[in-house]
C-alpha cells in the first residue's frame, strides 16, 4: 500500500533529478533511500524510475503516482492547517479555582487583540472539576494543577505558584515562622468544596504529617478572604489569590514548611494542543504569569 510518505518521496525526486539530491532534500543517506525505493517498489509489484537515468526517467506507474502526490499532498496540507483553526471560532474556559481570573484578566485582554475573531466562553457549573467536561467536548481548555493519569489529555506547564498559609493579621500564627503540619491541628481551615485529596495543602503538608484539623466549605474567594479576616478559620491560597486583601492589612500570608510549590497547567485533549489559538492562548497565558509574586516560571 502506498503512504504519503512514499509520494513526499517521488515528488523529492522529480525535484532533486537524482536519488543523491533527493536524498540530501529528505536527510537520508543514498543507500538508504534506494533501500527505501526497492522497498516499495517491491510491495507495489512494478519499478517507479528508471535507475541510473540522466535525467531521472518515471515509469508510466511512477508518473501516476507523481499526479497522484501533486494532486493529494495539497488536500491533506490543507486539512491539517484547517484542523489547527479554532472550531467555530470559539474557544471554552474553566478554571479549576475561580481566584485565577485575577491574574488572567490581562492575559484574556491580550488575546482578544491578538485573536479578535475567537469568541472566549468561560462555562459555569465546571469550575470544581472541569476535567471530565474538558474530556467529554463541552470545554476546549482547563486551567488546573492536577494530572489526571490516562485521562486522554495534554498537560501544557505554564508556571510553579506557592501555596501560603492566609491567617487574619491578629493570628497568632501570623507571627510564626517556620510553620509546620502541627501548627494547624487545632484550626479550622477554610477550603473550596473539592474532596480533601485535591487540596494542596492536605496532601502535601498535612497528610504525610497525619495532621487533620477541622474543615469547612466555602465556595466563594472573597467570603473566603473575609472569613478569614474575620478569623472564623484559616486558609491555603496561591499568593495571587490574597495579594490585595494582605496589602490591604486584612490577611497576612505564611510559608508553608519549607515552601509548598505546586505547577499550573493547561489542559487540552491530546492532539489539540497544536490548534493555533489554543497554542497561542497558552503562550499569552503563560507571558502574562510573568509578573505574579510567588511564581517560578516553568
Amino acid at each position: 500500500m502506498i503512504e504519503l510518505k512514499h509520494l513526499r518521496t517521488l515528488q523529492a525526486l522529480r525535484h532533486s533529478g537524482s536519488l543523491a539530491g533527493a536524498a540530501t532534500r529528505l536527510h537520508l543517506t543514498q543507500s538508504a533511500l534506494s533501500h527505501q525505493f526497492n522497498e516499495i517498489e517491491q510491495r507495489l509489484g512494478y519499478r517507479l524510475f528508471v535507475r541510473k537515468s540522466q535525467p531521472i526517467q518515471f515509469t508510466a506507474q511512477g508518473d501516476i503516482l507523481l499526479t497522484l502526490a501533486d494532486r493529494v499532498l495539497p488536500q491533506v496540507q490543507q486539512a491539517l492547517q484547517t484542523c489547527n483553526q479554532p472550531p467555530n471560532n470559539q474557544l471554552r474556559l474553566a478554571i479549576e479555582c475561580h481566584s485565577c481570573i485575577q491574574w488572567l484578566t490581562p492575559a484574556l485582554n491580550t488575546f482578544r487583540h491578538d485573536w479578535p475573531d475567537v469568541a472566549i466562553e468561560f462555562k459555569a457549573g465546571v469550575i470544581f472539576d472541569p476535567q471530565p467536561a474538558l474530556q467529554q467536548g463541552d470545554l476546549d481548555l482547563v486551567m488546573t494543577s492536577d494530572i489526571l493519569p490516562r485521562s486522554g489529555l495534554h498537560y501544557a506547564s505554564l508556571f510553579d505558584f506557592e501555596v501560603r498559609l492566609v491567617v487574619a493579621p491578629e493570628h497568632p500564627l501570623a507571627e510564626k515562622s517556620g510553620l509546620e503540619p502541627r501548627d494547624l491541628a487545632d484550626e479550622t481551615l477554610l477550603i473550596y468544596p473539592v474532596q480533601r485529596q485535591r487540596l494542596d495543602v492536605w496532601t502535601h503538608f498535612l497528610q504525610p504529617a497525619g495532621i487533620a484539623p477541622a474543615l469547612k466549605n466555602v465556595d466563594n474567594t472573597m467570603l473566603l478572604i473575609q472569613m478569614v479576616s474575620a478569623r472564623m478559620g484559616i486558609a491555603a491560597l496561591p499568593h495571587w489569590v490574597v495579594e490585595g486583601a494582605e496589602k490591604q492589612g486584612l490577611v497576612v500570608t505564611k510559608p508553608l514548611g519549607d515552601g509548598l510549590w505546586r505547577r499550573l497547567y493547561a489542559a487540552v485533549r491530546d492532539g489539540e494542543q497544536n490548534q493555533l489559538a489554543i497554542g497561542a492562548f497558552i503562550d499569552v497565558a503563560r507571558s502574562h504569569a510573568g509578573s505574579l509574586p510567588f511564581i517560578k516560571l516553568a
